[in-house]
């Protein structure tokens, strides 16, 4: 598959294309999240792209779709005001704006992240404490391929993965959550080719 085998499989009305990853980005890596969140905005018409409005891999792919349409990028948040400063505007849902326990897939998948398990029970029962509050991210990472009430699923994911520990914290739950779904997925190993070609 190349960029443009990517894009025209998934640039219909209604597609959520998730562009996110770890935190630490190696130095050489960056320009590339730029580059293919660019790429994919400036030559698709519809997809719209979700992030959690992370620092490092979030931020960068969220950069290169601003600079084609900032309103084709929405995030989803942990709690309101996340990283306010990095939020150009995009559609915004912020997990403790919303009824958890309304959402049973959400809560299920969430639980299934057996170091957070307590954590997210006590979210659940409505603890805002500082355990707790760890839960808001796992939920937050569930939500953004399950979606929810108000946004749809994901229907693709392409990843920015520590290729040393791969699939592992909040990024490894996001994966296994696309993966237990059918949303298909991509890491760097594939879509860097897609821009160095």
């Amino acid at each position: 598959m190349d960029l443009q085998e990517f894009i025209k499989m998934h640039d219909y009305p209604g597609s959520i294309v998730l562009l996110e990853g770890k935190r630490t980005v190696l130095e050489e890596d960056k320009a590339y999240l730029t580059e293919l969140a660019y790429q994919l905005v400036k030559n698709s018409k519809h997809i719209v792209f979700r992030s959690g409005n992370a620092g490092g891999s979030d931020e960068l792919f969220a950069e290169g779709v601003a600079k084609v349409d900032a309103k084709r990028m929405e995030v989803v948040i942990p709690y309101t005001g996340h990283r306010k400063k990095a939020n150009q505007n995009y559609a915004t849902y912020a997990l403790d704006e919303l009824d958890v326990t309304a959402e049973p897939d959400l809560i299920n998948y969430s639980l299934q992240n057996k170091g957070l398990k307590q954590q997210v029970q006590r979210y659940i029962e409505g603890k805002r404490d500082r355990f707790a509050i760890k839960a808001a991210y796992i939920l937050r990472d569930t939500m953004k391929v399950l979606g929810n009430q108000e946004i749809p699923k994901a229907t693709a994911a392409l990843f920015y993965d520590d290729l040393t520990q791969p699939m592992t914290g909040g990024t490894g739950h996001t994966m296994l959550v696309c993966k237990e779904e059918g949303v298909p997925m991509f890491d760097q190993r594939e879509w860097m080719e897609w821009i160095k070609s």
